[in-house]
């Protein structure tokens, strides 16, 4: 018997204790030295023992923090990713209504800068009639308990004819096969009105996700229209007309210009009426092209992969890794500097509002077989990040057999969450290797982790300060 490799400790001074957390059972608990002494002179295989100290490997083994050895933790290690990787619990399908925005983000290749929009692709009706026969077919062979449909871009509203036909068509084939549809909308917010909420919240509309870069006037800065104009008093007016009918989500994307002006931010949402209605709040670092990630620290290279002298033809980069609104993913940790993270977590928290812990990031949604992308002429992708690449398309919507698709097919279905080059990191059930997109633009191989310890590190700090003050809250 030995200690798990997946045991993080964060000692607790002012308390004399120390705070144990398992990744991968998620078991979680303040501690005496003791304990913690305990697990080392097991693992340095000592077996003379109180009745106590049995009563306490008991549950330590119970939650994971001792195991039998590392070959049988490894073995269930792999079957957790394997469990994973096949789950039919839910069937999870984003499509990009079009890749045009009506946004001109300087950090961003999708804004309407030059003639972008002219070019950028659009679904048509006739394609979005085979995207809803693709997945009727998809629920048909899986017979999952929930069908989770997000709509994406670009900006999704560009195209609302194509966003309400999939909503509603995709909402009638679920409910002739008994199955519950939900749907989440990652927009820029600034066409959100109270009438498309109310056509798609009874087709399962069960949250927003919009973003606010800073402040009123840092926003404006960052995300304006094409013409210069500010958007950020469109915005909130709209979140003020919808809040009552859906949950909202609130991203922001920072860099070094802009991320002190969070606060005033959170403050700012914080005085309005609908504060209360706000699920989430979740910031994460800007994606900034090679070129311009080569000044400051803390953004997330990205290599332009478009042809035809054309910007990046994929996802709207300033959503990649949003995590819609069913959870995180780990490209929200890319690149970030710890204590900006850090502190704009808990600047979040003081405010009242919900935010990721930071720990619980992944695995991706990539390692799962049955979540997909597909794009806005049909083209099917492994997740959302890849969609600047026709190279990395891995099939289409019509079965086209092509030998490009099935090589990249080939090299995503080998994409693995547990890595050789991680080692014994305590943080592989919850970090999975990282964001392969990352991988694929700095490292050049997606099948290399993309590493960011000390952010989870700082992560389980703040949550070992956490459990700290909520026990001494309730024990005073």
């Amino acid at each position: 018997m030995q200690a798990s490799r997946f045991n993080v400790q964060v000692p607790l001074p002012d308390r004399d204790e120390v705070f144990l957390m398992n990744t991968f059972s998620d078991s979680q608990l303040l501690a005496s030295s003791d304990v913690t002494g305990l697990l080392e002179r097991i693992s340095r295989g000592e077996s003379a023992r109180t009745t106590d100290e049995r009563e306490t490997i008991e549950a330590l083994v119970e939650n994971g923090f001792l195991v039998e050895s590392r070959e049988q933790e490894n073995t269930s290690l792999d079957g957790y990713f394997q469990t994973l990787r096949e789950d039919t619990e839910q069937l999870r399908v984003t499509v990009l209504t079009t890749l045009q925005c009506n946004f001109a983000c300087d950090y961003c290749f999708q804004g309407d800068h030059g003639d972008y929009n002219k070019f950028a692709e659009k679904m048509s009706l006739e394609t979005a009639a085979e995207v809803a026969a693709w997945i009727e077919t998809r629920l048909d062979e899986l017979r999952p308990e929930k069908f989770v449909l997000t709509l994406f871009g670009g900006e999704p509203l560009l195209n609302l004819p194509v966003a309400y036909f999939l909503a509603e068509r995709c909402h009638a084939l679920c409910a002739e096969r008994g199955i519950p549809q939900g749907i989440s909308l990652i927009t820029n917010g600034l066409l959100l009105t109270p009438e498309v909420v109310d056509r798609l919240v009874p087709c399962g509309l069960h949250g927003v996700k919009i973003t606010l870069d800073g402040d009123r006037d840092t926003h404006n800065r960052m995300r304006p229209l094409r013409g210069r104009q500010g958007t950020f008093d469109r915005i909130i007016e709209n979140v003020r007309q919808v809040a009552d009918k859906v949950p909202i989500t609130i991203g922001g994307n920072f860099d070094e210009s802009s991320v002190d002006s969070y606060p005033a931010l959170l403050d700012f949402l914080r005085e309005q009426e609908f504060a209360d209605k706000i699920a989430k709040v979740n910031f994460k670092p800007i994606i900034k092209s090679f070129e311009q990630a080569a000044a400051p620290k803390g953004v997330i290279p990205l290599t332009v992969v478009g042809g035809n002298d054309k910007p990046l033809g994929g996802t709207c980069m300033t959503s990649a890794g949003a995590g819609a609104l069913t959870g995180s993913s780990v490209c929200d940790s890319c690149h970030f500097v710890d204590e900006k993270m850090s502190f704009l977590r808990s600047e979040t928290r003081k405010r009242g509002f919900p935010t990721p812990d930071g720990v619980h990031m992944g695995p991706c949604e990539i390692h799962r077989r049955h979540a997909h992308t597909i794009g806005p002429d049909g083209s099917l992708y492994a997740c959302p990040g890849f969609t600047g690449s026709k190279s990395e398309s891995t099939g289409h919507i019509d079965g086209r057999q092509e030998s490009r698709r099935a090589a990249a097919a080939e090299r995503f279905e080998r994409l693995s969450p547990r890595k050789d080059e991680c080692g014994d990191c305590s943080f592989v059930p919850v970090c999975g290797g990282g964001c392969s997109v990352a991988a694929h633009t700095e490292l050049a191989d997606m099948h290399q982790p993309s590493c960011h310890k000390g952010a989870f590190e700082s992560a389980v700090v703040g949550l070992a300060e956490r459990a700290a003050l909520e026990v001494a809250s309730s024990h005073p």
